[in-house]
C-alpha cells in the first residue's frame, strides 16, 4: 500500500514534537516532508537564552540533528517558507517555487514577535529575541555597544536581559505594568523577582510606557511617555508573542485570534490540522511547552487513526529557573471576593508561596525561591482537590501519599520537554537508568530549567525499589556540572586549577562560560585555595560587589563608609555630611550594624564620593565581615566588665575584607547584659568576669538561631585566635552562599569544635588566613586611583544631541 504524504509547516518543536509521536506508533505509515523557515534543524527554543549568554551553542540546544531526518526518511526544506496552500488540490507552495502534494497537513506556523508600533522601532539597532538569529544579532551588537535596553519585563525580556549583562552590557530593563512577570506572578513575587535581578546588574524602569526610539539611523536611546529619556545603544524588544497566522487567512482556513481547532486539533478545512502557538482551542491559544506537548499527542492519535483522548485544554503553569531563581505559578494567581489564599513569606530565606482556593478548591498557586511543592501543587490543582488535602501536607511541603505513585502515566513530569512519568519509568526500566543525569541524557527531563529534578529522583526511587541509592543523587554547585562543591574544590586543588574558564573546561562543564551561581561560587573557591597567586574576577561579582555599593530600588546606591566597633569621631562625622550635601544625599541612615548609610548616590558619582570621604569601605554589599558591633565596655558602662570597644576594633581590623562565603555579622558584648547582641551573630563574643565567652552560628534574621557557646578564654588576643582558626574553616569547608547559621548544623557543632579546640590546627588554619589577608586592598582606593575601572564601571554613556537635519 503506497504511503500517505504527510507534511508539515513548521520545523519548530510543538510540530516535530507530533511527528516524534507519529514515529513511535506508525513509522512506516507515511511519507513525511517537512518546512521549516529558519536553516537550523529542530531545535529547544526554550534555552536560546543560553546561548545568548554564551553558556552553549546551537548544537548543543539541537533536539533533532540533521542525521534525525535522515534516518526517519523525513524530507526537510530548511530555510524555505511556505506562501500558499491550495486546500482544494491539497497543494503547498514554497518561496523556492516548490510544489509539494499533500494526504494530510499539519501547521505549527508558531508565532511571531511583537514590535511596538512607535517612532524609530525600524531603526538600526532594534532587535526581537525569538531565534537563533536574534541571538546572533545581538552578540554582534555586544561586541562594539555597552549599553541595552529591554522593553518587557516577562520571562523572556528577563532572559535577554541576563545574556546582554554576561555579554558585558550595561542593561535597561522597561516594563509597563509595575512589577515584573505580572502574567504569571503577584506582586509580592515579582517585587522579590525584582530586588533578586537588581543585585545581579539589572536596571529597571517600571510603571513606564516606550514613545519613541532615538537615534538618526541606529539607536541612541528611548523616550518614554512621561518624557524621561533614557541611552542605549540596542533595544530589545520583548513584549509578546501573536499567532503566526498569516498564510493560513490567505488561504482561507478559519482564523481567529490562532487557526480555530477542534478537541482533535482539527481545522474547519479537511485534512488540515494545526498545533502549538499558532492554533486557537476553545477561544484560548497557549505559548508554554507542555500544552503543545500534549496536543502534538493527540493530534498524532488522530492523523494515525487511533483511538485517543481528545483535547480538553491546559492549567497553565510555569516552573521556571530565572537568571538563577526558581519560580512556579499555576492557575489563577490573584484574589477576589470568592477566591482567598495560603501565604507565607520569608524574607531571609527570600521565598514565598501563594495557595489559592475557590469553594473550598486549589484553584492556583505562586511559589518563588522554592519551588518543591510546585508538582503537588499541579496535581491538585488539575485534580480540583480540596483544601483539606492540601492542609493535610503540613509545613513539610511533602504530601502524605508519595505524589509519584498516585500520578499517572501521561503526566508531564518535565514541562519544559513535555516528558511524562510514563516516558521517564520506561526509560529507566529499559536503559537500566539508576541516576538524575542518567535519566536527563535519556529522556530531557530536567534539561532545560531543573526544576523536575526531585520529581524524577522520586520517580527513579519508585521504579527502582530498593536498587535505588540517595547517595548517588549528589548535588551539584549548578546546572552547569554534575559536581558537587566538595569535587569541585578537590579537583582545582588536585589539578592546580588557576582561573574560572579552565575549572570549567577542564571539569568537563556542560555550558562554556557558565551561569550566575556558578561562577561567582567558582570565583570564591579559587580565592580561597590560591590566595595570594588568584586575581579576583570582578565580572563573576554581582553588581553590589563590583561597585562596591548597593543598588537601590531607584537605581541610585547607597555607601557606608568603615567605622571600626562603631566608634566615630568628629573628623569622619564632618566628612561625611559634607558629602551628604555636596552630592545631594537623599537619605542618612545609622544601620543595625552601627554605621551611617549614605543613600542616593548616582553611579557615576560613587568615585567621587569615596574620594572625599577618604574611609575605608564599610563592606555592606560584600561576602566577607560587615560589622563588628559593641556596646560601650568598661571605660563607661557601670555594669561592663571587658573592653568591648577595644577588642571590636581589633576583630573588625583584622579581618575586614577576607572573602567568605556568604556575609558574616559579629559582635563584642562587655557583659551577659549583652546589649551589641552578641548571641544572634555569625561570632558573638561576651565578656564575664575575667574571661571572653565566644559563641557561633547566630543569625538574627527570619531564619532565628540563637548562637551556640564554643568556648571561654582569658585573653583579647586567644579571642583573635580563636576567631580567625573558626573564620577560615569556615571560608575552607562551606558552600559558597551558605550561612555560618547553616553551615554550623549542616556540618555539626562537635565537629567545628573538635577542630577549633585543636591546638596545631588552629596554628595551621590562623597561617592560611593571614596568607589571605596577606594581598587584600582597600577596594575604594584602588578604584579611585584607576581611570580605566572607572570608565569601565561607572561612566554613563550620554546620549548625543539628535540632528534636525
Amino acid at each position: 500500500m503506497a504511503k500517505q504524504k504527510l507534511a508539515l509547516i513548521g520545523n519548530g518543536m510543538a510540530g516535530v514534537r507530533c511527528i516524534e509521536e507519529i514515529l513511535k506508533v506508525q513509522p512506516e505509515r507515511f511519507e513525511v516532508t517537512v518546512f521549516g523557515s529558519e536553516s537550523h534543524p529542530n531545535y529547544d527554543r526554550i534555552q536560546l537564552s543560553n546561548v545568548l549568554q554564551g553558556a552553549t551553542t546551537i548544537d548543543d540546544i539541537t533536539i533533532n540533528d540533521w542525521n534525525w531526518y535522515k534516518e526517519n526518511n523525513i524530507t526537510l526544506f530548511s530555510g524555505e517558507t511556505v506562501t500558499n496552500i491550495d486546500t482544494t488540490k491539497q497543494i503547498i507552495y514554497s518561496d523556492a517555487n516548490r510544489e509539494v502534494e499533500y494526504d494530510q497537513l499539519i501547521l505549527a506556523t508558531g508565532s511571531i514577535p511583537f514590535i511596538l508600533p512607535i517612532k524609530g522601532a525600524d531603526k538600526k539597532g532594534v532587535t526581537a529575541f525569538r531565534n537563533i538569529e536574534d541571538c546572533e544579532k545581538m552578540i554582534e551588537y555586544s561586541k562594539n555597544n555597552k549599553k541595552a535596553a529591554v522593553i518587557g519585563g516577562g520571562l523572556l525580556g528577563l532572559e535577554a536581559a541576563r545574556g546582554l549583562l554576561n555579554l558585558g552590557m550595561q542593561v535597561d530593563v522597561i516594563h509597563l505594568s509595575e512589577y515584573l512577570m505580572d502574567r504569571q506572578l503577584d506582586p509580592t513575587a515579582g517585587k522579590m523577582l525584582q530586588r533578586e535581578l537588581e543585585s545581579q546588574g539589572m536596571n529597571f524602569h517600571l510603571g513606564k510606557q516606550t514613545q519613541e526610539v532615538l537615534g538618526e539611523i541606529g539607536v541612541k536611546g528611548l523616550r518614554f511617555s512621561d518624557g524621561e529619556e533614557i541611552s542605549a545603544d540596542l533595544v530589545v524588544m520583548a513584549v509578546g508573542i501573536k499567532p503566526n497566522v498569516h498564510m493560513a487567512q490567505n488561504c482561507g482556513i478559519p482564523v481567529n485570534r490562532g487557526i480555530i481547532v477542534d478537541d482533535y486539533m482539527e481545522t474547519r478545512i479537511p485534512n488540515i490540522y494545526a498545533v502549538g502557538e499558532c492554533a486557537e482551542h476553545r477561544e484560548m491559544v497557549y505559548g508554554l511547552v507542555a500544552p503543545l506537548y500534549e496536543q502534538g499527542k493527540v493530534l498524532a492519535k488522530r492523523i494515525c487513526e487511533l483511538d485517543g483522548k481528545a483535547y480538553e485544554g491546559s492549567v497553565l503553569s510555569t516552573k521556571l529557573k530565572v537568571s538563577g531563581v526558581d519560580v512556579f505559578s499555576a492557575g489563577e494567581i490573584f484574589e477576589d471576593e470568592k477566591a482567598k489564599s495560603i501565604k507565607e513569606f520569608n524574607e531571609w530565606n527570600g521565598t514565598y508561596k501563594k495557595v489559592m482556593i475557590r469553594n473550598g478548591k486549589i484553584s492556583g498557586a505562586v511559589l518563588f525561591g522554592d519551588t518543591k511543592e510546585s508538582n503537588n501543587l499541579l496535581s491538585m490543582i488539575n485534580k480540583n482537590a480540596d483544601v483539606s488535602e492540601y492542609l493535610k501536607v503540613g509545613t513539610s511541603g511533602e504530601p502524605s501519599v508519595s505524589l509519584v505513585a498516585s500520578m499517572s502515566h501521561e503526566e508531564i513530569v518535565c514541562g519544559c520537554n513535555g516528558v511524562t512519568k510514563g516516558d521517564i519509568v520506561t526509560a529507566i526500566e529499559s536503559n537500566g537508568l539508576t541516576s538524575i543525569e542518567e535519566v536527563k541524557g535519556c529522556t530531557n527531563a530536567s534539561r532545560s530549567c531543573g526544576g523536575c529534578k526531585p520529581l524524577v529522583a522520586d520517580i527513579l526511587e519508585l521504579t527502582l525499589g530498593a536498587e535505588f541509592s540517595e547517595l548517588n543523587q549528589k548535588e551539584s554547585i549548578c546546572t552547569c556540572t554534575t559536581l558537587s562543591r566538595d569535587e569541585v574544590v578537590a579537583e582545582i586543588r588536585e589539578k592546580n586549577l588557576t582561573h574560572t574558564r579552565e575549572v570549567m573546561n577542564v571539569l568537563g562543564w556542560n555550558t562554556s562560560d557558565g551561569c550566575s551561581k556558578c561562577k561567582p561560587a567558582l570565583n570564591y573557591y579559587l580565592g580561597m585555595i590560591h590566595p595570594v597567586e588568584y586575581e579576583d574576577e570582578k565580572e563573576s561579582r554581582y553588581v553590589n560587589e563590583r561597585l562596591h555599593a548597593n543598588i537601590q530600588k531607584d537605581g541610585t546606591f547607597s555607601v557606608v563608609p568603615r567605622m571600626y566597633g562603631g566608634v566615630t569621631n568628629p573628623d569622619q562625622l564632618r566628612k561625611i555630611a559634607n558629602v551628604a550635601d555636596k552630592y545631594n544625599v537623599k537619605l542618612l541612615k545609622v544601620t543595625g550594624g552601627q554605621r551611617i548609610d549614605l543613600f542616593g548616590v548616582d553611579k557615576e558619582d560613587l568615585p567621587k564620593v569615596w574620594a572625599d570621604l577618604d574611609m575605608p569601605s564599610g563592606y555592606a554589599y560584600g561576602k566577607t565581615l560587615r560589622t563588628v558591633k559593641t556596646c560601650v565596655g568598661e571605660n563607661f558602662c557601670r555594669f561592663g566588665t571587658q573592653d568591648s570597644i577595644g577588642l571590636g576594633i581589633a576583630l573588625e581590623k583584622k579581618f575586614e575584607r577576607v572573602g567568605t562565603p556568604h556575609k558574616v555579622k559579629m559582635a563584642v558584648s562587655a557583659c551577659p547584659r549583652n546589649c551589641a547582641e552578641s548571641g544572634i551573630k555569625d561570632l558573638g563574643v561576651v565578656g564575664v568576669d575575667g574571661a571572653w565567652e565566644i559563641y557561633i552560628g547566630g543569625n538574627g534574621g527570619t531564619h532565628l538561631r540563637a548562637a551556640e557557646l564554643l568556648c571561654k578564654v582569658k585573653t583579647s588576643d586567644e579571642v583573635i585566635e580563636i576567631t580567625g582558626a573558626y573564620i577560615q574553616h569556615y571560608r575552607e569547608t562551606a558552600n559558597y552562599l551558605e550561612r555560618t547559621s547553616v553551615w554550623v548544623e549542616r556540618v555539626g557543632f562537635d565537629t567545628i569544635k573538635a577542630i577549633i579546640g585543636d591546638k596545631q590546627k588552629r596554628i595551621e588554619l590562623n597561617q592560611r588566613l593571614d596568607e589571605a589577608l596577606s594581598v587584600l586592598q582597600e577596594p575604594w582606593k584602588e578604584i579611585i586611583e584607576s581611570n580605566a575601572i572607572q570608565t569601565g564601571l561607572f561612566q554613563k554613556v550620554k546620549i548625543p544631541a539628535i540632528s534636525n537635519k
